[in-house]
């Protein structure tokens, strides 16, 4: 079998003391001379790493680790032989300790590449950038420090609001909207046609497709997602949303604010969504139904009606959590109950033999 010892790459090394004022840490332990050369999880962490605790009971975990140092919190107790930063914020500090060993790779620099296509008609805001590849339709509107990835590829009359990035492999077909800094995963596409077909003299033949895609303000779709366009207006997702991995999305769905939408949810046409609605992974909802604010759906389930405010919803078709919870016990009890059952049906026979031999015990003894 062929190895290799891949090392992930890492930027110029730093003494503890000045990652510990970059991070406004209090360093505690042994440390004089300490160099560290790059920030790992607690499980990946080697020698001259720093890595990152944020619970005591990861305490056993950081005794046994290689790592030359934890970002631990404030009220972390002391752990002998080990060096410790305290900070007040243990994620947010390892996250700068990230980005000091790890920069970010692409660059921030604006402009428009050489390889890249922009038509003549377009208009890309200020600090803009347009990657190798892309292609820029007619009409396009682009806003300030939006950046365009490599092989992203936007149709005609497409808006593009401000602070956004699109990542390889996007398609936004014609007259999308996008609102200021949303962020799109490679290979999603926005603005398909919806699945709308009738049947005309024994032939599939699809209706209007003639609307349109519009993201509100701070959405982030993954990768791999598919928004379809409305059949006459637009297929809407709210301000706020965060729509995960491979997810699908009919025409004319409207998504309300704040919803969280997990891998692998399907929702059907015209359905929608209130705010702050959560969608588990999985989720399937069928057509022309609304969730009030505030439903929570659990994995895997199919929703074929309404929900009111604030329901939870399991299994499938999903009902009240409380009744799919009573029902999932009852099932898991299935095989003890048949068991039972056979019991009960072995004792009945025997009963209804030994009064059918009393019967005719009875006959005999009257002849």
């Amino acid at each position: 079998m062929w190895e290799r010892d891949f090392q992930v790459p890492h930027s110029a090394a730093c003494s503890i003391e000045f990652l510990a004022a970059k991070i406004q840490g209090s360093i505690e332990g042994s440390c004089a001379g300490l160099v560290l050369t790059g920030a790992a999880p607690l499980q990946d962490a080697q020698q001259g790493e720093v890595s990152l605790v944020d619970n005591e009971k990861y305490l056993a975990k950081l005794q046994a680790s290689p790592a030359a140092a934890f970002i631990v919190p404030r009220n972390f107790p002391a752990v002998e032989s080990k060096v410790l930063i305290r900070v007040d914020n243990p994620h947010a500090a390892f996250i700068q300790a990230i980005h000091s060993f790890r920069p970010q790779r692409t660059s921030l620099a604006g402009g428009i590449h050489p390889q890249a296509y922009v038509d003549a008609t377009a208009k890309i805001g200020e600090n803009g950038w347009i990657g190798p590849g892309a292609t820029i339709g007619p009409d396009v509107q682009i806003g300030a420090r939006t950046r365009i990835h490599p092989g992203v590829h936007i149709h005609a009359g497409t808006q593009i609001g401000s602070d956004c990035e699109i990542l390889s492999g996007v398609v936004l077909y014609e007259n999308t909207i996008l609102e200021d800094r949303v962020l799109i995963h490679a290979g999603s596409v926005l603005g398909a046609y919806g699945f709308g077909y009738k049947l005309v003299q024994g032939r599939h033949c699809r209706t209007a497709q003639l609307g349109w895609v519009h993201v509100e303000s701070d959405v982030e779709i993954g990768a791999g997602v598919t928004i379809d366009r409305g059949t006459y207006g637009a297929t809407r997702i709210g301000e706020g949303t965060k729509i995960d991995n491979q997810v699908q999305i009919a025409h004319n769905v409207r998504i309300g604010k704040h919803n969280l939408i997990c891998a692998q949810v399907g929702i059907a046409g015209s359905c929608s969504t209130g705010n702050y609605v959560v969608l588990a992974g999985q989720v399937g909802m069928k057509d022309h139904i609304h969730l009030a604010d505030g439903v929570v759906v659990g994995a895997q389930a199919g929703l074929m009606s309404d929900a009111a405010p604030g329901q939870v919803l399991l299994g499938s078709p999903a009902i009240n959590q409380k009744e799919q919870m009573q029902i999932f016990a009852l099932q898991m009890r299935l095989p003890e109950m048949r068991k039972q059952l056979k019991q009960l049906q072995a004792t009945l026979d025997q009963l209804q033999a030994s009064q059918r031999d009393s019967q005719a015990m009875s006959s005999g003894d009257a002849a």
